[in-house]
């Protein structure tokens, strides 16, 4: 049973793995390595892209942090020229004309200049609603009495009207040695969003510059929403945050699948002198879209490729393999039926077919001629075994077939059928006088005589056996058949073949003659038997004479009575 069961698996894997699916699955192979071999470039150029993005925005994300270092720069300038005039001045009242006359037009990202006291009360400023203002508490106010250094503040919101900013503090003890007043500037975000317009229009870029804290400072304009939001609130920024703003390097990079699924990469730099940084984040999702696109493109060109290779396959496949095999397969049936004229349209076959085709031909073309020869060899044995050698006439079994034609031919047209039973006389002694050569010449002479009365008579001749001769005389009765037997006795009688121990000193013989119309109560072999009692009678009265046998069919008896009556 296993193994029947094998058997029959392999031969299901045999019809799936056919010529059809062998010729496909080439295809298929042939096909697959270009069109993976594109998808594979369109890869590598994907990659290439977004490293050549990541390292061109790097560049271009250094340049922004150098423009918003000059910006803090020249702020920080300003104020140790202010620092520098106050400690020179020696007086509040000079030092706050000089300040408010210092304010440059060509820095607008200056928006106020301010002096505050040692108590951090403001003591003058180029806008006046902010004397007064006591600025104690501000932590970079505190920062910058005790470093004696240039501060620049986190994000906060200024007094007393509350908009964003950020302020630069230079105290004045760094030029005179001694705790005092301290110089302030309050920053223009927006001019330092504006320092970063290179870093915004960019599918897939973010970029904020943010303070110690992780709160957006400054933004591209296409990502202004973000200035004032800590870094912890941005889902795409919040990943490296911490990591940024408590490294000790002045730059950093690295890479990080974002919680949408989206790749990133992303780099860091501090703006010098200050704990600001600006941060830069790239999604190489996006930055790859247009080349996304085409590798998708790509695979479903590949699906479209390879369908249609597959169905151009099978199209080829079957119109160049399948019909011609199926077409050779139909001519060898056929030629296997016997169908002898079968041949292959060679003009309807690839040429690589043509020769098989042309071979396919050749043998049945052959094989017709055999046939035609085989049946001609057969005809000539069937007439050979239906022909006496000797006498030239039907053999027995000839006799036999055209006997029983006859006879079905007289039933059917209702016609009479009459037969001549022929002996040679004393034939045995014949052969012993003269030997059996003479007795085969005898014959022979006796064959060639009784074909030409057949002939004669529209009769048919044949050697029943031995020296026994009959003629079949269809339609005919048995008056005209008796006269016949006459002709045959007299014409072996012209012939003289001598035979000394006959009485008549010469060849004769005995003819028993029957005649009848077939019907459904008589057989061929009743006609046989009659003309046989006819023969035996004229044996009977001395030889060399004719008998005729009627045949009487009695009423109401399975059997025919033959009743012998003289000629």
């Amino acid at each position: 049973m296993a193994n029947v069961s094998f058997n029959r698996k392999r031969v299901k894997l045999k019809q799936v793995l056919g010529i059809r699916a062998r010729l496909a699955l080439l295809a298929v192979i042939l096909v697959t390595p270009l069109m993976f071999e594109r998808i594979r470039s369109l890869e590598d150029t994907r990659a290439r892209q977004i490293a050549q993005a990541a390292t061109e925005f790097t560049t271009v994300a250094r340049h922004s942090a150098d423009a918003q270092r000059e910006v803090i720069s020249s702020v920080e300038t300003i104020l140790k020229s202010e620092a520098f005039i106050r400690a020179s001045a020696g007086g509040i009242s000079k030092s706050c004309d000089v300040l408010r006359a210092s304010l440059p037009s060509n820095l607008p990202w200056i928006r106020t200049l301010l002096i505050a006291g040692q108590d951090g009360r403001i003591q003058c400023a180029t806008n006046n609603m902010y004397v007064g203002l006591d600025l104690s508490d501000r932590p970079y106010f505190q920062q910058a009495q005790e470093t004696g250094r240039f501060v620049l503040s986190d994000f906060i919101l200024s007094r007393p009207v509350p908009s964003p900013t950020v302020m630069a503090v230079y105290p004045v003890s760094a030029f005179s040695g001694v705790a005092d007043a301290v110089v302030l500037a309050t920053v223009n975000l927006d001019w330092m969003s504006k320092v970063m317009s290179n870093l915004g229009g960019r599918a897939g870029i973010t970029a904020v510059l943010v303070d110690s804290a992780g709160t957006v400072l400054a933004a591209p304009a296409d990502q202004h929403s973000a200035i004032g939001r800590p870094l912890d609130n941005m889902p795409l920024m919040s990943a490296i945050a911490d990591r940024a703003l408590r490294s000790d390097q002045d730059e950093g990079s690295l890479s990080f699948l974002a919680a949408d699924g989206s790749r990133r990469a992303v780099s860091y730099i501090r703006i010098a002198g200050t704990n600001a940084r600006l941060i830069a984040s790239i999604d190489e999702d996006k930055v790859s879209a247009a080349v996304s696109r085409d590798i998708r493109t790509a695979y479903l060109q590949l699906a479209f490729v390879v369908l249609f290779v597959l169905l151009g396959a099978l199209i080829a496949a079957e119109k160049l393999v399948i019909k011609p095999i199926e077409m050779l397969a139909d001519m060898a049936k056929r030629l296997g039926e016997g169908d002898l004229s079968a041949r292959a349209a060679r003009n309807r076959l690839p040429a690589e077919f043509v020769p098989l085709a042309r071979a396919f031909n050749a043998m049945a073309a052959q094989l017709s001629q055999r046939e035609r020869e085989l049946i001609a060899s057969n005809d000539r044995l069937t007439v050979m075994a239906s022909i006496d050698m000797l006498s030239g006439l039907a053999n027995r079994r000839g006799f036999q077939s055209r006997l029983d034609f006859e006879w079905m031919r007289a039933q059917q047209y209702d016609s009479e059928l009459a037969l001549l039973m022929i002996d040679v006389d004393h034939f045995k002694l014949f052969n012993d006088t003269y030997g059996h050569l003479e007795g085969d010449s005898c014959l022979t002479r006796l064959g060639e005589s009784l074909s030409g009365i057949a002939a004669d008579t529209m009769g048919f001749a044949a050697r029943y056996g031995g020296e026994e001769f009959c003629l079949l005389l269809p339609n005919t009765d048995v008056n005209r058949a008796v006269e016949i037997g006459e002709q045959v006795r007299a014409a072996v009688l012209k012939l003289c073949l001598p035979h000394i121990t006959s009485a008549h000193m010469i060849v004769t013989v005995s003819i028993g003659v029957a005649a009848t119309k077939p019907n459904e109560t008589l057989r061929p072999g009743d006609l046989i038997e009659a003309a046989d009692a006819a023969l035996y009678a004229a044996k009977h009265r001395g030889r060399n004479n004719v008998m005729e046998h009627g045949i009487q069919v009695i009423e109401n008896s399975a059997a025919a009575m033959m009743l012998a009556a003289s000629a």
